[in-house]
């Protein structure tokens, strides 16, 4: 192709495709693209950004890049992108060292409609003085009598994140490694510092970096390779070669060990120590050393990867602890990183913990590795590369993280992704040297003097402490602007304001390019599905192309269980899987499943029926594994629900505290979603059910289940033994198998022998009726700087039914009024509008908010908002494409048949889905009223 030179073409069968690497002749750029058969097209242009202090630059330039272009002089390209496109992944991404910028369509025209948008965006940014005030931060005083406060959508997020313990440990870890290059600065933004960056520093950062001399483009997927290029020449071709100082220099010895001390906000008077952290971490080898690195997963999998893992089992087993601390292994920077730990501790303990993990390692050096741990780990390792199971994330998206992460330090991408040779080369070298993983411990944990320990502390005074700060910040910067800085201030607030609530002119959205409704397909795209009974047990089955992984659910209908043992669930499912049976412990039952299986994992499912009550809520057993290893599956899953060791009062009191440690690990980051829980469990008997399972009432439970398990501990043992016998019984249970093809006669038969097994027995669906009524308007108090704002109610209740054009509706809402005032004007990171058409609840919920009050008032007017709207006809066409779009958001084999039985279950039949799909395509202007 004009304009480029190709270094390098390969055949690569692991993603059966074709890889080229290219060389821009005329700026250096550097170009990887795969072409396959997958249709979830995908393309990503990064910048090597190192941060040379922690003021969040590169972060709000990820941001600001997208807020309007040379091309498209729209507010937010970005935003009329995700009202009407196609795309199954729209972001940016900020990395300690990197910003990525990747999209993903299946269709090829809205891809590359994606593609211009963002190659725009990147390098003919408008970055104006009010999309850093916006995305950044600025002062805000809106009068002379109100009190000034700092604002802007990345500071908001960054105080959102520095009120995680959890984020802080991972980010404090990893500076204390990295004391002499960019990773010892917070990439994201450290909140005060963000207060120190100036609009001429920030310009001058994208002018410095976003040049193609410094970009790495990635394309993957079944369009055109002639035409990917095409479309890069047509930017890079008006740029010249460019020296640019971005390379990450490697960290040197740092000489340690070093120990470090660091507060957090616990927002709380308990100063018993009991909320401490404690991780030591090892500065490892280079990432771009493929064999070393592929090791170093396999010893953190060893060490730490399965419930009886040696060095795993050992901090648990010392009490000192609720849960594991720390990152494991960082595989993605110039150079690898280790960090393990334990949260829950007195800060006095810390030396314990400390001498727990080096008299483990030390035990392993001088008895060696149990061979089955590292059979169990290659399987695992194995299975992962060979599956690509990326759940939600396009496949392209994981492959070119990937290949970054060797890629941008001069190593070879496609050594990563052709993952066959290096894998073997490391088999031979554990074979031909028994001594492999404990001279690895040696080097790297033993005798690496590159570590540090890190303990973070509780500190109930230091959110006070950052509060006044910021004041002090801000008010030093007043007094900076002079006798009239508080006119002025009022001033570009106003004039904010303004801009932020100035409508586009329609000759700018007009740039925005977007697809014709002619070109969404009309029917949906079914899921082969067939219906099946066997042994007394009902199932699905669902042929369809899954490498020769087999992938097994088992679902129990808890039902059948009495009101007191919904809480009780998740340590059951876990229970069952993570304590052994009664013929091996769970360190060997965690080996064999590692050794012979995909993995095992449990979950709760609830769902609700259209026009019903009641709700269906399930137990699943969810299992995947290679052809040659489906009897040892099937022999796996009959011990575990036959003969669970439900005794050993040990391992489920950590489960118990594990459950506890990452209930309360999430309330911060997901505060979104514990408050749709919270809210909709007032309307719907699955959503009761799902908070008493799942939200803040589960985390109540846990907290008393911690103090029974110590005091009465065989009421506890009683309880799970009693619920596992209810719901084990096949007239309760459901199967759903996704297979290929070819392999399902061989498969059934070994099923159905598996299945009679199982006892008999049907048990009567109880009716459940909540005995506890939470108040109606709640606030919970949690220790961080930002706020998760939401109001709910339940639309059939008021009278409403079903019509598919609310999915458009409230999409726009969310996309325009929600985005608009909460995020852009309210200074939020995001907003949310969820609607469940199965239940009729609709929660509408913040996202790391600085507001409370403001945002309720959004949320009041949002039915005046849509009363009174007058939707063009471009508007309403992007966004019923925008829905379809979520709709038909593509799906990897297991999650195809799970979903197809969720369907099921929930009475979405094929015509049901249809015709909601007809009336989203036949949505109208008079639907907005309605």
């Amino acid at each position: 192709m004009k304009g480029f030179n190709r270094v390098i073409e390969k055949d690569i069968n692991e993603i059966k495709g074709k890889a080229e690497i290219y060389i821009h002749k005329g700026t250096g750029a550097r170009i990887l693209s795969i072409s396959n058969d997958d249709e979830n097209k995908v393309f990503g242009i990064t910048f090597r950004t190192p941060p040379s202090d922690s003021s969040g630059v590169a972060h709000i330039l990820e941001h600001s890049v997208l807020c309007g272009s040379r091309k498209y002089p729209v507010k937010e390209p970005f935003v009329e992108l995700l009202k009407g496109s196609l795309k199954t992944f729209l972001n940016a991404m900020t990395y300690p060292d990197r910003t990525c910028y990747p999209v993903a369509s299946q269709n090829v025209t809205d891809f590359y409609n994606l593609i211009d948008v963002y190659l725009d965006a990147v390098f003919y940014p408008k970055l104006e003085p009010h999309t850093f005030k916006q995305e950044g931060w600025h002062i805000h005083i809106e009068s002379p009598d109100s009190p000034p406060s700092a604002g802007g959508v990345v500071f908001n997020e960054m105080k959102g994140a520095h009120s995680s313990p959890d984020n802080l440990l991972i980010e404090f870890s990893k500076q204390s490694l990295f004391p002499d290059n960019p990773y010892r600065f917070d990439s994201g933004g450290e909140p005060e510092s963000i207060l120190s960056l100036t609009y001429e520093r920030f310009v001058d950062f994208h002018r410095t970096y976003y040049h193609p001399s410094n970009a790495w483009i990635f394309f993957y997927g079944d369009d055109d390779t002639e035409k990917r290029l095409k479309i890069l020449h047509d930017y890079l071709k008006d740029f010249q070669k460019k020296d640019i100082l971005s390379e990450v220099p490697p960290q040197g010895e740092i000489k340690g060990p070093k120990s470090f001390e660091k507060p957090y906000p616990s927002g709380t008077s308990d100063t018993d120590g009991s909320k401490a952290m404690f991780t030591v971490n090892w500065l490892l080898s280079f990432s771009k050393y493929i064999e070393l690195n592929m090791a170093f997963q396999l010893l953190e999998y060893i060490l730490l990867g399965m419930p009886g893992s040696p060095l795993r089992k050992a901090l648990m087993d010392s009490g000192l602890g609720d849960d594991l601390a720390g990152e494991g292994l960082s595989n993605e920077l110039i150079q690898m990183y280790f960090s393990t730990g334990l949260k829950g501790i007195r800060p006095e303990d810390a030396g314990k913990v400390e001498d727990i993990i080096f008299n483990t390692i030390n035990k392993l050096l001088q008895h060696g590795i149990d061979p089955l741990d590292i059979e169990a780990a290659l399987n695992t390792l194995e299975f992962a590369l060979r599956e690509n199971n990326t759940g939600s994330l396009p496949r392209g998206l994981v492959i070119m993280l990937r290949a970054l992460s060797v890629w941008l330090y001069g190593g070879d991408p496609l050594r990563f992704i052709a993952f066959e040779e290096p894998l073997d080369s490391l088999k031979k070298q554990i074979k031909g040297n028994r001594q492999y993983f404990e001279d690895m411990i040696n080097r790297f944990f033993l005798t690496n003097l590159n570590r540090t320990t890190l303990l973070l502390r509780p500190d109930p005074e230091l959110g006070t402490i950052k509060e006044q700060k910021e004041k002090e910040i801000i008010n030093k910067r007043l007094k900076e602007l002079g006798d009239d800085a508080i006119k002025k201030i009022i001033d570009e607030t106003m004039e904010l304001k303004k801009r932020q609530s100035m409508p586009d002119p329609p000759e700018a959205l007009a740039t925005i390019p977007v697809l014709k409704l002619s070109e969404i397909e009309r029917r949906p795209r079914p899921i082969p599905c067939e219906s099946l009974e066997m042994g007394g047990v009902k199932g699905l089955v669902h042929g369809l192309t899954t490498n020769r992984i087999i992938y097994l659910d088992l679902g129990f209908d808890i039902h059948c269980l009495p009101v007191d043992a919904l809480p009780y669930m998740k340590i059951l499912g876990r229970a069952m899987i993570e304590t052994g049976t009664e013929k091996e412990d769970y360190v060997r039952l965690s080996q064999r499943i590692s050794r012979k299986t995909g993995g095992i994992r449990s979950s709760i499912i609830y769902t609700s029926k259209m026009n019903s009550e009641r709700a269906g809520s399930w137990l699943f057993l969810r299992s995947k594994v290679l052809e040659r290893d489906q009897d040892d599956l099937l022999k796996i899953l009959e011990d575990i629900l036959l003969i669970p060791d439900l005794e050993n009062r040990e391992r489920l009191r950590q489960i118990i505290l594990e459950e506890k440690a990452r209930l309360e690990q999430a309330i911060i980051p997901r505060g979104h979603e514990f408050l749709s829980i919270r809210m909709e469990s007032h309307f719907r008997e699955s959503d009761w059910a799902g908070e008493k399972m799942g939200g803040i009432s589960y985390l109540l439970f846990l907290r008393e289940l911690e103090k029974r398990i110590k005091d009465e501990p065989e009421e506890v043992i009683f309880q799970l033994k009693r619920i596992k016998d209810i719901i084990v019984a096949k007239g309760n249970m459901i199967i759903n198998v996704t297979i290929d093809e070819e392999l399902w006669n061989g498969f059934a038969s070994r099923l159905e022998s598996f299945l009679d097994t199982l006892p008999d027995g049907f048990r009567e669906v109880r009716d459940w009726q909540s005995g506890e009524k939470m108040e109606e308007n709640e606030a919970l108090l949690i220790p961080a700087h930002v706020n998760y704002v939401g109001k709910g109610i339940n639309l059939y209740n008021e009278g409403y039914r079903f019509h598919g054009s609310s999915k458009v509706v409230l999409r726009y809402l969310r996309n325009t009024y929600f985005w608009d005032r909460i995020r852009v004007q309210g200074g939020a990171y995001g907003a949310f509008c969820i609607f469940n058409h199965l239940s009729g609840n609709l929660s509408m919920v913040s996202y790391r908010d600085p507001s409370v009050i403001d945002t309720i008032r959004v949320f009041d007017g949002a039915s005046g908002f849509l009363r009174d709207i007058d939707i063009t006809e471009d508007e309403l066409r992007k966004s019923i494409i925008g829905t379809i779009g979520d709709i038909d958001r593509p799906r990897l084999p297991d999650s195809k048949g799970f979903q197809s039985m969720i369907w099921e279950l929930s009475g979405e039949t094929e015509d049901k889905r249809q015709k909601m799909r007809d009336e989203i395509l036949g949505t109208t202007k008079d639907d907005f009223r309605r």
